[in-house]
């Protein structure tokens, strides 16, 4: 393979198969799809010819069977209607001998294996040869029909009691030893002592006016005659294929007991049985089975049929079928010759196709290859000279054009995409800084919306609360002197009654700062933060006593800071009590203070960080709203509001940090004094 085949590596070899494809799926795809579908066909259609046929071979049987049965039913009208046999049966039951003998030669002309007239009361009349009873069963669907007047004939089976009543003869003849069978239904069967008998009966008259019947049936037990006798009609010239036979049985139950197919030595098979498969279809379903089936020894194309008794009952069953082997071996022949035909062809095409396809794949080949080379970032591979100027020498040419016209257009979109890449990136910065800008904005509208809307809430209450709180003081001043010098046994009272009104003065001071803070704004003034955090450990010593809370300082700013110094204390208070409020257990208190700038302007943070409970987000995200608190007997809820009032006006920002079970960090910060 040359040098430009071995570059395109698999891409190459994907060209030769698909080429090769293109040449040899008619003959090695289509034409074996094609010659499987004919075969397929063909056999399925073989299948259902010998399906045909031995479903027509057992309708001839049927027919015989039917017609034998019919046969008798008028070779016994024919006897009764007799001028010979009215004249014997009018001599009276006293001379029977000629009567008998009468008898004996219709029974041995027609066949029968017995032949009697019986009474309507069960009592035989007369017999063609002596039975071993007097009385017969007469309750039977035939012979009743015949004493009422009707003449009738079928199959019955007869019990060996019944059998041994006509003769001792066809009991022992009935009696047939069952042979184990491979496939039959399980059964503790050693003996079939019963008969299968078809029977007739055509209605006389007594010589005293009474009803009687004349009776014969033929034993089909052990009957050769009678399946040989079908199995000639049947297969006799049929034009089975050698090696092949015929074959026909009847069944009592699921028992053979008459048929031509044969075991060791030529025996014949009378008392193997039935395969179960078999005996369920077409005794226990009664649906007549066509199909291959395994039979004694060997597999046959099998029909059956169920036998019916005069009762209605399913007794047995009628089979024809003959041997499958020799079909099967004359389909193999078949096969291996059309196989045989098919890689002559085969051998005789493929190379001359791979010959004239070999000029085809090497310029293709290097095409493909250098299709390769470009995907793998060669741009500069080309195909180089061609020495053929046909189709492909052409598609050669063309490929290598379009490639030089690939590189130009290549290096013209790296330099685009280049270009695209840095506006992009320098929008998304912008973008960014917008977006953020915006949600900053946002967050500070809401929040200053909602404090303006409490702040007047709140100054109309603060207001109108004063009024209430100086009527009180002045009437317990009034209180005072009224009483004189009894004032100094309620002067506890008086004195709780003073500090509660502070309380509330005082907390109406917070709400009147809350809601008007440039009344209440004070001077500023720069200074370090560090003196602010020391002056107000003092203010909050008394609480840091009752607990076991560890402060731990750290004061790193040198920026100094702008704000009123009593207010910037004011928020710090708070933000301690808080976190003392926080760790009721004890822990640990982290004040901070470094230099950090926000949003490119210089300033200073102050961290108040506690090792307490934490705060869920949905508390943080209401922990500056104005009347919010988690402390349920203390506290307004306008402790955070107000800090975060003063420090926003400052232009600084408070911010939390907290997570459940670790503890929660309040920043404030403060841009720079310039």
């Amino acid at each position: 393979m040359s040098s430009e085949v071995t570059s395109g590596g698999s891409p190459g070899r994907s060209v030769r198969y698909r080429l090769l494809a293109i040449a040899l799926v008619p003959m090695l795809i289509i034409l074996p799809l094609l010659l499987g579908i004919s075969i397929y066909r063909w056999n399925a259609r073989f299948n259902a010819m010998m399906l045909s046929k031995v479903n027509d071979d057992l309708t001839i049987a049927h027919q015989y069977l039917a017609r034998i049965r019919d046969n008798t039913g008028y070779h016994l009208a024919a006897v009764t209607e007799a001028a010979r046999f009215q004249e014997l049966l009018g001599k009276g039951e006293g001379d029977n001998g000629d009567l008998a003998a009468f008898l004996s030669d219709v029974a041995a002309g027609r066949g029968f294996d017995f032949l009697y007239v019986v009474g309507d009361d069960g009592r035989v009349i007369v017999a063609w040869r002596q039975m071993t009873s007097g009385f017969i069963r007469s309750d039977g669907p035939i012979v009743g029909s015949a004493l009422q007047g009707k003449a009738r004939a079928g199959i019955d089976i007869f019990e060996e009691r019944d059998l041994a009543a006509l003769s001792p003869e066809l009991a022992l003849r009935a009696r047939i030893a069952i042979i184990p069978t491979a496939g039959s239904t399980p059964s503790d069967l050693l003996v079939e002592p019963r008969g299968l008998v078809l029977q007739a009966a055509s209605p006389v008259k007594l010589p005293d006016g009474r009803p009687a019947a004349l009776v014969g049936g033929i034993l089909l037990n052990r009957n050769l005659a009678f399946v040989d006798g079908i199995n000639d009609l049947i297969y006799h010239g049929s034009g089975l294929p050698e090696g092949s036979r015929g074959t026909v049985t009847l069944f009592l139950d699921d028992v053979r007991i008459s048929t031509n197919v044969r075991m060791f030595e030529e025996q014949r098979a009378i008392g193997t049985r039935v395969s179960a498969q078999v005996r369920s279809a077409v005794l226990d379903q009664g649906r007549v089975w066509r199909d291959s089936a395994f039979v004694v020894d060997d597999w046959y194309v099998s029909a059956y049929e169920p036998i019916i008794d005069s009762r209605g009952r399913r007794v047995g069953m009628l089979y024809a079928g003959f041997l499958e082997k020799p079909f099967f071996q004359a389909k193999q022949e078949t096969l291996i010759a059309i196989a045989a035909a098919f890689l002559i062809a085969v051998l005789a095409t493929v190379p001359l196709f791979l010959h004239w396809a070999r000029e085809i794949f090497r310029p293709l080949e290097r095409m493909s290859g250098v299709i390769a080379q470009v995907e793998g970032g060669d741009l500069a591979a080309r195909t180089g000279e061609v020495t053929k100027r046909d189709e492909i020498g052409r598609v050669a040419l063309h490929l290598d054009h379009l490639l030089d016209q690939v590189q130009e257009r290549d290096a013209e979109l790296r330099q685009w995409n280049q270009e695209l890449n840095q506006r992009v990136e320098e929008r998304a910065r912008a973008l960014q800084l917008t977006t953020t800008q915006l949600e900053t904005t946002t967050r500070q509208l809401i929040m200053s919306e909602k404090l303006a809307a409490i702040g007047e809430i709140t100054a109309g209450v603060a207001h109108e609360i004063n009024n209430p709180i100086a009527v009180m003081q002045g009437n317990l001043e009034v209180i005072r002197q009224i009483m004189g010098a009894d004032a100094g046994q309620a002067q506890t009272e008086f004195r709780l009654i003073e500090q509660q009104m502070d309380r509330i003065t005082e907390i109406v001071t917070k709400l009147l700062q809350f809601a008007k803070p440039q009344e209440y704004s004070g001077y500023t003034e720069h200074y370090a933060v560090a003196g602010v955090i020391s002056d107000t450990l003092p203010l909050v010593q008394h609480l840091l006593k009752r607990t076991t809370i560890a402060v731990e300082r750290e004061d790193r700013a040198l920026q100094p800071v702008m704000m009123n110094r009593a207010e910037l204390q004011q928020v710090l208070v708070n933000l301690i009590v808080n976190a003392i409020h926080a760790m009721p257990d004890g822990g640990q208190l982290f004040l901070r203070s470094v230099d950090s700038d926000m949003d490119g302007q210089e300033g200073v943070a102050i961290r108040i960080t506690d090792t307490g409970a934490g705060m869920t987000p949905e508390v943080m995200q209401k922990v500056f709203d104005p009347f919010f608190t988690t402390k349920r007997r203390e506290g307004t809820g306008l402790g955070l509001s107000i800090s975060q009032m003063l420090v926003t006006r400052q232009g600084g920002r408070i911010s939390v940090e907290s997570e459940p079970g670790v503890g929660t960090t309040f920043t404030v910060w403060l841009p720079a004094a310039h």
